[in-house]
């Protein structure tokens, strides 16, 4: 198994080469990542000595970069985790998410089809189990009310530049199986946390700023609801998204952990009055902020399909994995 994983510096692309190469030793795992604000080869400096794995500064975006990469490589499979993801930096800078999100979805769709298949719906018989894996996010969905949650059948409408640009690379996913019978599955996920995320982000935001003194701005009256997954816990739905889901098929990956941000910034502040001491609590930073223009009210998965037909279920609950993600971070910003 050859591996082109993109994206595979940030977030939950790191944690995920953490946990896959922990498992697996017969395989080859090259980490394509342009190494943007949000990604960082230190969240894979345990790997530097692992021959399994390679890393390639390199943008999805660059078309002959994909095609030589896959010329020299043969990767059997792409895990496409790469995307431009901060629903802020989209509303003021949309180019840069048609681009990354769009266009270099494209470029590696189109060069997996172009190399592991002879024609449409004839693939070479040396790539008969290749397998392109795009990872994408609940927000195409657009937003909930109080009641429902998102399905695999939920219409699309999405709400922010950053949605709409991740619908798309969805949707264009979805018409390489159809059309050319590329062995393509998507999987669309909620709210992820856990260690190695950007600063950037809701909860690494509050937890910084709490400890650095400062305001914890929340948007609005804080009542915006998330359904929150353990980054560990996803990265065990894509392997089996991965090994045993059906070509041509989505499946959502959730906590069932709805929380308002409101409640989680007061969850981790509870948590830092405890395991970081201080004269006042931690609560009294917390700020109301003005609201994002269109800011989504509720995100909610059902994760029924992938639990049924894989057999996955979410191992942290909410209050479970936030302490083990403020822990990290304490480690990060206090024990140094």
């Amino acid at each position: 198994m050859r591996i082109l994983i993109t994206g595979g510096a940030g977030f939950i692309g790191s944690n995920y080469i953490n946990f896959f190469l922990q498992k697996e030793f017969n395989v080859s795992v090259i980490n394509l990542d342009k190494l943007t604000y949000a990604g960082s080869k230190s969240n894979l400096i345990n790997l530097e000595n692992n021959f399994n794995y390679r890393f390639i500064k390199g943008d999805i975006c660059d078309r002959a970069l994909i095609e030589a990469l896959f010329k020299t490589h043969n990767f059997t499979h792409v895990i496409h985790f790469a995307a431009e993801s901060h629903v802020d930096n989209s509303i003021d800078s949309p180019e840069a998410f048609i681009n990354t999100n769009i266009i270099g979805t494209f470029n590696l769709l189109d060069a997996a089809k172009n190399h592991w298949l002879l024609e449409p719906h004839k693939i070479k018989k040396e790539y008969s189990l290749s397998r392109f894996l795009h990872i994408s996010t609940d927000e195409v969905y657009g937003s909930l009310g109080r009641k429902g949650l998102f399905t695999e059948t939920t219409a699309y409408a999405p709400n922010s530049p950053y949605s709409a640009s991740k619908a798309s690379s969805d949707f264009l996913a979805r018409s390489y199986f159809h059309t050319y019978g590329l062995n393509v599955v998507t999987t669309n996920c909620s709210n992820n946390y856990g260690p190695q995320q950007h600063e950037e982000k809701l909860i690494p935001t509050i937890i910084r700023r709490a400890l650095n003194g400062e305001n914890i701005p929340i948007y609005g009256d804080g009542k915006n609801v998330r359904d929150w997954i353990y980054v560990e816990d996803h990265c065990r739905g894509i392997e089996l998204v991965l090994n045993f889901g059906i070509a041509g098929e989505t499946y959502n990956i959730g906590g069932r952990n709805e929380r308002n941000n409101l409640y989680i910034a007061e969850n981790i502040c509870k948590l830092l009055d405890e395991k970081v001491p201080k004269k006042t609590s931690y609560k009294d930073q917390i700020t109301f902020v003005k609201d994002r223009p269109g800011h989504d009210f509720r995100y909610a998965i059902d994760a029924s399909k992938i639990e049924r037909e894989l057999g996955w279920k979410a191992l942290e609950n909410f209050e479970s994995g936030i302490e083990k993600t403020v822990d990290w971070y304490i480690k990060k910003y206090v024990e140094v």
